[in-house]
């Protein structure tokens, strides 16, 4: 947990810690580049990304719309935009993003909410997920997950001192959380809305909120978990496949069984870059939720400890960046972040490989998704603008 020596008051202008006192005027950065490691493993992650939804999705593109190359193209401008919003927020310095943090909260709660009541909510798959205007969709649910970290560093530093007060350090971030959760859910999406609270809870640990309170939370939230699981049918027939794919492998077990034969087929070097067969038309959203099958396919397990590789020396430098801050705000937004991207990654592998049930989490950085695209660049952006100023 974080030390509670280490204080960047709510004015941002005055540091205190191990004995010093450094005001705004005084207090030099250093000068640095940013952490090339960190962007090297970005652009890796990115690169092979953009060239496995290509392959991937090709032969749905041709067969659907008649265009191989619709997805890369799709993907191509969320990239680009998304390359640009990263470059915006490495000019823009980490400590003024508190003072957007109520706006941010308000906007994000606000498109939540217009998600399920507005004309503009676009419903999928038996998901109310997006807004749509014209051709353009956005996912609220995406940027809460950005928004929830910037609002809890915010919180969780000005209330620093006082997190063992239930009522004061404690209970507005709880609420707020739930809150999040409860819009998401209603959508429904559990899985984001579980993703949210663990973040969260992560995050309040991590400051120094007391464990019981966590626990307690855990207790308060476990009935409304137990009955979204068992209320939906989709939802027991998941957790069903999840224990058993086997059981029905032509029917609620197919897409993760696909998964399992297209790892499988790809052996330690993989049948080829667009060799692949379970993108044939059997392995259904190849080129979303489960690019990592394909990418396990064809690349085969070289490929996939190259995907590990990349994505850990992301989550290292990430790590290193927020262990080096010296605020308790930029450590705390420094980790929601970079715990943000290992988490999903992680929850993304363990239901590609039958250790998680299905949820629609895509894997940061590769699989095709311009929100998600979008908003993790924007933390990427974040995160090197922070290892400039150590």
């Amino acid at each position: 947990m974080l030390s509670e020596a280490t204080v960047l008051s709510s004015s941002y202008g005055h540091y205190e810690g191990s004995g010093r006192s450094i005001t705004a005027s005084t207090w030099q950065r250093p000068k640095s580049h940013g952490d090339f490691l960190l962007l090297a493993g970005t652009i890796g992650l990115l690169v092979i990304g953009w060239i496995m939804v290509y392959s991937s999705s090709a032969i749905i593109a041709w067969d659907n719309y008649h265009n191989p190359y619709l997805f890369l193209k799709r993907h191509s401008f969320h990239l680009i935009i998304a390359l640009m919003a990263m470059a915006l927020a490495i000019k823009f310095d980490y400590l003024s993003i508190r003072r957007l943090t109520y706006p941010l909260l308000a906007l994000s709660l606000l498109l939540l909410l217009a998600v399920l009541v507005s004309p503009w909510g676009k419903e999928a798959g038996g998901a109310r997920r997006w807004l749509a205007l014209g051709t353009l969709s956005f996912q609220p649910s995406e940027l809460s997950k950005l928004t929830l970290i910037i609002y809890l560093a915010h919180s969780l530093t000005k209330k620093m001192g006082r997190l063992k007060e239930f009522t004061y350090g404690y209970l507005p971030n709880f609420i707020i959380i739930g809150l999040f959760c409860a819009l998401i859910l209603l959508q429904p999406d559990l899985g984001t809305a579980l993703f949210l609270l663990m973040i969260g809870c992560l995050l309040c640990f991590i400051a120094g909120t007391p464990l019981s309170y966590l626990f307690y939370a855990a207790l308060f939230c476990l009935p409304f978990i137990i009955l979204a699981l068992f209320k939906a049918e989709f939802r027991r027939q998941r957790l069903s496949v999840f224990l058993n794919p086997w059981n029905d492998p032509l029917n609620n077990g197919y897409q993760i069984t696909q998964s399992f034969l297209a790892l499988g087929s790809g052996g330690l070097w993989g049948m080829g870059l667009g060799q692949g067969r379970q993108k044939l038309f059997y392995l259904p959203d190849p080129h979303t939720d489960f690019v990592f099958s394909i990418i396990g396919e064809e690349l085969g397990f070289i490929g996939v400890l190259g995907i590990i590789f990349l994505l850990g020396l992301l989550v290292w430098r990430g790590f290193r960046t927020a262990f080096r801050l010296p605020d308790i705000y930029g450590q705390l937004l420094a980790t929601g972040i970079i715990l943000s991207i290992a988490i999903q990654s992680s929850i993304n592998l363990g239901v590609v490989v039958g250790l998680l049930p299905i949820k629609g989490l895509p894997f940061p950085f590769i699989s095709l998704g311009g929100t998600s695209l979008l908003v993790n660049m924007v933390g990427i952006g974040i995160l090197w603008n922070m290892s400039k100023q150590i």
